[in-house]
């Protein structure tokens, strides 16, 4: 699977974050955060935006970290091309 579960573990990792409590903060079930996590599952890009949201509103940071980790290249080459 893609880069977002890898990221995602992370991320929950590193700031002590359960795949518990992003479900209940997404409104999904566990299930889905763990497929995610577990990297059997990609989240699609409406998805990723709701999971940064609900990362914000559990810890600024670590949605940050995840945006960074996550799209950090993209941004990275954008910024590049833009000079």
């Amino acid at each position: 699977m893609g880069k977002a579960g890898k990221v995602l573990r992370q991320v929950l990792q590193t700031y002590g974050i359960s795949q518990n409590k992003l479900a209940v903060t997404m409104g999904v079930r566990n299930t889905v955060v763990a497929r995610w996590f577990h990297e059997q599952v990609d989240p699609n890009s409406e998805t990723v935006v709701n999971l940064v949201t609900a990362l914000n509103e559990l810890n600024p940071e670590a949605a940050q970290n995840f945006i960074d980790l996550y799209l950090g290249d993209i941004v990275k080459d954008r910024n590049r091309l833009e000079k």
